[in-house]
């Protein structure tokens, strides 16, 4: 703006007076500038100002300018403390962030990085343009059979979505220590949610869309039920495939809309395969054009069957493509079947339907 000040005063007739450019250069330095940098762009205008009226228009008169002399030192100390407003709010923007994040991890904690015959990695990842705690969550527990894991996103945000995650975790763990179905584990969810819902407001119904598998010891098969949520990829050999469900079923919480038994299905897991697991945010995520991020694409290269190793790499893709800004959080749990996994002695039946 400075610049375009200097270049307008001399291609234009001495007539033509610049100062509203000057004055506008501060206000503009405000909220990308420090303090220092807002006043000393208004100390450069002040200055440019002074050399142009004396240089090009020679002898005139103090009070035809003492206006506007005046007009860039107000513009540029409302300027300063604009400057200071607008810090102090990214300062406690960036707080209440940092705390919802805290919250966060102590909610959701990272997962182990063995479970039975599986390798673990797990990550979040906080929307850029929210500073709320979300209702994304992940669990995997080890059973004397199998390891179970679930993930799952929580409608709404805030300090009830996070007891309702909070609940559902608890729910989870106990209910796949002690419960052998799969589709049992889902019941108790169920009457969970079902729960919730009755202790909230009328028309504040919760739901949580969920994914839960289960994979025997052997590790050679997972069995999942899909609860209207994102279908997990399994990457193997340079392909990433969705697992698609059976038949479509309703997310926790509305079971009591229609849903029968949940269907199970099974799939096979070689060795050297990985499941990535994810919430919306990941697939509901948008670059510049607002084309929906699809990992399908990025995954279906040849990687290394390290679960940590492909979520940052997938995390980081997601990056590039979103230029940084994420419109939901997103949740992301991997499990990994290493190339020299052994097999295991016992079997775990499929569960039962």
């Amino acid at each position: 703006m400075l610049l375009v000040a200097v270049v307008v005063d001399v291609l234009t007739p001495s007539k033509f007076s610049v100062f509203p450019l000057l004055s506008a250069a501060p206000v503009l330095a405000a909220p990308v500038y420090s303090l220092a940098g807002t006043i000393a762009t208004g100390m450069a205008a002040e200055l440019i100002g002074m050399i142009l009226t004396y240089t090009k228009k020679g002898d005139v008169a103090f009070t035809d300018y003492a206006v506007q002399f005046t007009s860039i030192a107000v513009l540029t100390l409302l300027a300063a403390i604009l400057n200071q407003v607008m810090a102090r709010d990214r300062k406690q923007l960036k707080d209440t962030r940092e705390v919802a994040e805290a919250v966060q991890r102590a909610v959701l904690p990272a997962s182990p990085d063995r479970a039975g015959p599986l390798d673990v990695a797990s990550r979040y990842r906080a929307a850029a343009k929210e500073a709320a705690i979300g209702g994304d969550l992940y669990a995997i527990h080890p059973t004397p059979d199998s390891v179970r894991m679930m993930i799952a996103d929580v409608r709404g945000k805030g300090l009830g979505a996070v007891q309702t995650v909070n609940r559902l975790l608890g729910t989870f763990y106990e209910a796949a220590a002690h419960i052998p179905g799969l589709t049992d584990v889902v019941d108790r969810l169920e009457e969970l949610m079902q729960r919730v819902n009755a202790e909230t407001e009328e028309g504040l119904e919760s739901f949580a869309t969920a994914v839960l598998i289960d994979v025997p010891d052997d590790g050679s098969a997972i069995y999942v039920i899909n609860l209207g949520h994102p279908a997990p990829l399994l990457v193997h050999r340079g392909r990433a495939s969705p697992l698609e469900p059976s038949a479509p079923s309703l997310p926790l919480g509305l079971g009591n809309l229609g849903r029968n038994r949940v269907p199970v299905d099974r799939y096979t897991l070689p060795h050297g395969a990985t499941l990535v697991l994810f919430t919306d945010g990941l697939v509901e995520a948008r670059d510049r054009h607002g084309t929906f991020y699809d990992p399908v694409p990025f995954l279906s290269h040849t990687l290394p069957a390290d679960p940590g190793v492909i979520l940052d790499a997938l995390l980081a893709d997601l990056t590039r493509y979103t230029e940084g800004h994420l419109d939901d959080d997103a949740a992301l749990m991997a499990v990994t079947r290493p190339p020299d996994a052994s097999g295991g002695t016992r079997r775990k039946p499929p569960p039962r339907p």
